[in-house]
């Protein structure tokens, strides 16, 4: 298999989650499995958790668990025949006092607050932006409204307001719930949907926290991109949380299809100037739910988010319930493959006018700087925290960086990280020893050999984390 910088998330479902067809999916290339926790129980998120652990290790590889939050649930209610088909120009009241089940003039609201949120002239998007009604009048609980683009209206379908500007919050008492249920399996990212602010960020961490405390574990934290009121305050969320996803389904219904690519290059370069991890995502092989091969378009798709710097790139039906989530994940990896060959490499442009405060960054810096241009076969972090590791991910190389740790949790965080493989290595308090057996482990499984030269960079006293202050070249022995 060609080496490959950027990551693969998939999403399991039904389609994914038998033994020996997710062990195919971790062997084609899996970093990081997505569950989803707007579908099946705690119970189901416990044993798929277990799967996933269990197969990543007969696989021999580590995979980091990402539990995706649903957030609030702004949809329409059920209808009596399961669905309606709205034509243009009918009129269609949305009640969130409606208890009865909906048919071709009404239905209710999961989401009560809706008449609150919206005013005569209004667009609202249902289902995705394939159905759009505009808002004549809001009277008590019902939303009056004309059918401006009409089709298939069925059961839950989700409710965007075009712009933004629904209140509902972030974290509900479910996705409260469910993060103490992500918690009892330690899920390593926790993925918070429709963050407005860094203020629901830094509850989501708080929460996480707190839930996690007695498996003395903290989880990474994802703001899901996908609110038109996110944007303006893209800076201060991507600060408060550890990686952003570019959501591209919801945030497209709320800005336009048009906004969005220009926007997720944006905030793929943001996030990597503040040493933040960036995943792509939404209908990215939506044809492949079907079909055994991926339209160009998709091909394009995935091969411009890797050339735009993302970390990963994000399956959702596609491994979920389509036919071919294995080749899904086969195609994805030869794309990126692909891709990352044809990547400029501008570390000195990079590197121009920038000054570092802090003495272990600028060794990560060093080790990048002097690797590039000694053409090392590989670079080599000893890292606890994973933070070295990280800083060497935000550059362009094309010399695979390798991070060695002595924490499981650290090694599995770095499962998402473009261009780090993590190893999980028990460290020697005394540096030489240290180090040699850091080679020790490289040679094994045939990273570097005899006469190869590789930059190491580690911290004295060692163990200690944030602690590292040196950069060694090594030929190896």
């Amino acid at each position: 298999m060609a080496r490959r910088a950027t990551k693969i998330v998939v999403t399991l479902g039904p389609a994914s989650s038998e033994p020996a067809v997710l062990e195919r999916m971790i062997r084609a290339g899996v970093n990081v499995v997505r569950l989803n926790f707007s579908h099946g129980t705690a119970q189901d998120h416990i044993a798929r958790a277990e799967l996933v652990r269990k197969t990543a290790q007969a696989a021999g590889r580590e995979v980091a668990i990402m539990a995706d939050l649903q957030g609030p649930k702004i949809r329409v209610g059920k209808f009596a025949e399961g669905k309606v088909n709205l034509e243009p120009g009918a009129k269609f009241v949305l009640d969130a006092g409606r208890t009865e089940p909906g048919d071709i003039h009404a239905v209710g609201l999961d989401y009560k607050e809706l008449p609150r949120d919206v005013k005569p002239g209004d667009s609202l998007l249902l289902n995705d932006g394939l159905i759009v009604l505009t808002v004549d009048s809001v009277k008590g609980d019902q939303i009056r409204t004309t059918v401006k683009l009409g089709g298939v209206l069925s059961n839950n379908k989700g409710i965007n307001k075009h712009g933004g500007g629904l209140t509902a919050p972030a974290l509900t008492a479910k996705d409260m719930e469910d993060i103490r249920t992500a918690m009892s399996f330690q899920a390593d990212y926790v993925a918070v949907s429709f963050p407005k602010s860094a203020t629901d960020m830094e509850m989501a961490r708080q929460l996480c926290n707190v839930a996690a405390a007695e498996y003395r574990h903290k989880p990474a934290l994802i703001a899901k991109i996908e609110r038109a009121e996110a944007i303006p305050n893209l800076e201060q969320i991507l600060k408060a949380s550890d990686a952003i996803m570019v959501a591209r389904g919801d945030l497209a219904v709320e800005v336009g299809n048009a906004a969005v690519p220009a926007l997720q290059k944006r905030m793929i370069r943001m996030a990597r100037e503040h040493d933040k991890v960036v995943i792509t995502a939404t209908q990215m092989m939506e044809s492949m739910i079907s079909a055994p091969v991926p339209t160009r378009a998709e091909v394009s798709d995935v091969a411009n988010a890797v050339l735009d710097g993302t970390d990963a790139v994000m399956t959702s039906a596609e491994t979920a319930t389509g036919k071919y989530p294995v080749e899904v994940v086969q195609q994805m990896a030869n794309i990126c493959a692909e891709a990352e060959m044809a990547e400029d490499v501008r570390l000195d442009a990079d590197f121009t006018g920038m000054a570092f405060s802090r003495i272990d960054q600028s060794i990560a810096m060093g080790a990048l700087f002097t690797a590039y241009h000694l053409g090392c076969k590989a670079i080599v972090a000893l890292t606890d925290s994973g933070s070295t590791a990280l800083w060497m991910s935000r550059h362009r190389i094309h010399i695979p960086i390798y991070a060695l740790t002595p924490k499981q949790a650290t090694q599995r965080r770095m499962a998402l990280y473009r261009n780090v493989t993590p190893l999980l290595m028990d460290q020697s308090a005394e540096r030489d020893t240290a180090l040699a057996e850091a080679e020790a482990h490289l040679k094994k499984r045939g990273i570097v050999a005899s006469g190869d030269i590789y930059a190491i960079t580690c911290g004295e006293p060692m163990g200690a984390p944030g602690g590292t202050n040196m950069l060694k070249i090594v030929r190896a022995a």
